[in-house]
């Protein structure tokens, strides 16, 4: 699964949890400062990501994952190619 297809579903379950258009979704994108997320909205979308995805992320991890580039390139160090 390449990045390009990664940001793709991450944009779009990103769009889904904040109510926004995947438009305004950027990989420069900060989760809280640009779109507006808080702690629980974090915590559904770390969900989502993890069952789309098929992986754990790991509290810390979570902690460090400030952008949206910032998911997109742990979900596709983690995402076995098919």
């Amino acid at each position: 699964m390449t990045e390009a297809q990664i940001f793709s579903a991450v944009r779009e379950i990103v769009a889904d949890k904040l109510g926004i258009p995947e438009e305004e979704i950027q990989l420069d994108s900060d989760f809280i400062e640009d779109l507006g997320a808080d702690s629980l909205y974090l915590n559904e979308i770390v969900y989502e990501l993890e069952e789309e995805f098929s992986i754990r992320v790991p509290d810390e991890a979570f902690e460090s994952l400030r952008t949206v580039g910032q998911a997109v390139t742990f979900i596709h160090a983690r995402v076995q190619e098919p």
